[in-house]
């Protein structure tokens, strides 16, 4: 493998000598056609010996995920009716089975028409589900060996492929997208679900859309506010490209466009050495070179970061930049020597007089950076997850050097009720907090989130997790008063992201929710579903108030409520998919 030439000539500059060195490389990258991993699950459950014998195929549940092996026990369903607005983004499963091998099996949407109207050809795509080995929630957060925990393989990722081809005794979900335009006509449109195999038609599938006369608004507009968290190191290592470089940014367009289409608010940077101590696979690489001169002075090399905070805004993502962290989880940093040109790792615990010194000229000197290039207002210095001790130690420092910058920070001690005034905070999901407090930041305009991680099994969006899950995120924030979601990990990809989701320290999905060459997923699906439909009630609510409809109102509202239970409970399903009629029928009349 051979450098880069710019790099190269980095490289003896110093400028990139805080970067892992294996990141300076092209590597190998994954490759985009793979085999799914055997199934392990116990043979003794494997018994098609009653199923009809071919291939079948029905409408499903976007509900349910269907294990690879066991037939299917499904009502046979030849026609289903979705609805949404104008703009809305509409998700349908269909499950193929098939006691014999079938080659080349296609799966298309004829056109959706109407008496007097059609829906573009692009409104919709099929994509064919692909199998992920997937392990089970255990005991949440901790280091797993993956012998300790059941495996499975779970259908996730939305692949790109034309055809896909079948082993006898298995089944193979297909995932139906229908994105329906904003200027469509409202109305019911209908078409087929068209399948066929080795080029002979097989059967359709009726598929009917109803289209509501209402008009969702674009995504650079949604009120919900999303982070979930990006990782560039990660897009270099499976496409095979050097950190930084103008092939890096180009692959990391389409999986940063995923996030922008589905509202994402914040930028994700880092300030120094990787904030969260390498517990990814890839470690984050730095976006600013930190360099002691000789005459003891500093000097930040902000080249990285402004490529990246230009790049992300680019795509849309540019009302929040949240600066990772000026309380790394092993408290350290690290920066280039001029005298010695050596990269020197410092311990600097907040409260120390090395802290104060190090961090001190740093912020002063990224507030006239960020002035000058118009992005103070909207930059944060961000913690994850640390103690009372040394959030109020750091929060001092900011206070008395640079007052103007805001904080952020994702906390489980309720460090957000000794600072009020904090611009940005997310409370984890299963912490207690007092929901006036929420109401009352977002009087003062200030943004308040909750936040899921491996210590939570409900809701979530691990691979195993129930897909409604997903969905049920956007209205919890409805129920509970929180502006949006945070998510720790967009793209924080494992070793093998495309056959294995499991990873040494989480429960099987935790670190991403798309896929590399910007592949979807169940769970980004469901999840932009909920987001949607936050966006859709917020409406609602606010024209039924001003109708002064109190019936209506009073029922919407007792549907959104009960879906604030941050614990499973037996039909919180069946709820939220109530929620989701009652929301579509109010619409249609209003």
């Amino acid at each position: 493998m051979k450098i880069q030439k710019a790099l190269f000539a980095a490289l003896l500059a110093g400028t990139l000598i805080q970067l892992p060195i294996s990141h300076l490389f092209a590597q190998s990258p994954l490759p985009v056609q793979f085999n799914e991993l055997p199934d392990p699950i116990d043979k003794k459950l494997i018994n098609w010996s009653g199923v009809k014998s071919g291939m079948q195929a029905s409408f499903v549940s976007t509900d349910l995920r269907f294990p690879k092996s066991l037939a299917p026990t499904v009502e046979q369903k030849d026609a289903l009716q979705i609805r949404g607005w104008k703009g809305e983004k509409l998700n349908a499963q269909v499950l193929l089975w098939t006691t014999e091998p079938k080659e080349n099996i296609e799966v298309k949407v004829t056109t959706l028409s109407s008496t007097n109207n059609k829906l573009p050809n692009t409104a919709t795509s099929t994509h064919f589900l692909r199998y992920v080995m997937t392990d089970e929630f255990g005991p949440g957060c901790g280091h797993r060996k993956p012998e300790n925990f059941a495996a499975s393989l779970s259908p996730d990722m939305l692949d790109n492929l034309t055809s896909y081809s079948m082993e006898g005794n298995t089944v193979r979900p297909v995932w139906i997208k229908v994105a329906i335009p904003r200027e469509a006509a409202a109305g019911q449109y209908a078409g087929t679900v068209e399948i066929s195999v080795a080029g002979k038609p097989f059967k359709s599938l009726a598929l009917e859309v109803e289209v509501i006369d209402q008009t969702l608004p674009e995504s650079k507009d949604w009120k919900f506010h999303l982070d979930q968290w990006q990782h560039p190191s990660a897009v270099a290592r499976v496409e095979g490209v050097a950190m930084w470089s103008d092939a890096h940014f180009k692959a990391m367009e389409p999986v940063m466009k995923l996030l922008a289409d589905a509202g994402q608010k914040v930028i994700t940077a880092t300030v120094n050495k990787d904030p969260w101590n390498v517990q990814t696979y890839d470690p984050y690489a730095d976006m600013i070179t930190w360099t002691k001169n000789s005459d003891g002075t500093w000097s930040y090399d902000y080249q990285v970061f402004d490529r990246w905070i230009n790049f992300m805004s680019d795509l849309g993502i540019n009302q929040m930049i949240n600066c990772y962290s000026i309380i790394p989880w092993n408290n350290e940093i690290h920066y280039l020597d001029a005298k010695t040109g050596k990269t020197i790792n410092v311990v600097a615990k907040p409260g120390t007089p090395v802290f104060e010194e190090l961090w001190t000229p740093f912020l002063q000197d990224f507030s006239k950076h960020l002035k000058a290039k118009g992005w103070l207002e909207k930059t944060n210095i961000a913690i994850d997850e640390r103690e009372r001790e040394q959030m109020d130690a750091a929060l001092t420092l900011m206070k008395k050097v640079s007052p103007e910058l805001g904080v952020s920070y994702a906390d489980n001690q309720k460090t957000y009720q000794r600072y009020p005034e904090s611009e940005d905070i997310s409370i984890a999901v299963g912490h207690p907090y007092e929901k006036q407090d929420i109401l009352d930041r977002q009087k003062r305009g200030l943004n308040s989130t909750f936040y899921i991680c491996c210590s939570d099994a409900f809701p979530n969006q691990f691979t195993f997790s129930d897909p409604g899950e997903s969905t049920y995120l956007g209205w919890y924030a409805l129920a509970t008063g929180f502006d949006g979601l945070l998510r720790w990990a967009f793209n924080s990809w494992v070793e093998n992201p495309l056959q294995d989701s499991r990873f040494r320290t989480w429960p099987a999905g935790d670190t991403y929710i798309v896929y590399p060459k910007a592949r979807t997923s169940i769970r980004y699906e469901r999840m932009l579903e909920g987001i949607q439909d936050y966006e859709k009630a917020r409406i609602v609510l606010e024209k039924l108030k001003a109708k002064n409809d109190s019936n209506q109102l009073t029922a919407l509202q007792q549907a959104i409520d009960k879906l604030g239970n941050n614990t499973r409970y037996e039909g919180w399903n069946t709820d939220l998919n109530n929620a989701k009629k009652l929301l579509n029928d109010i619409s249609t009349n209003l």
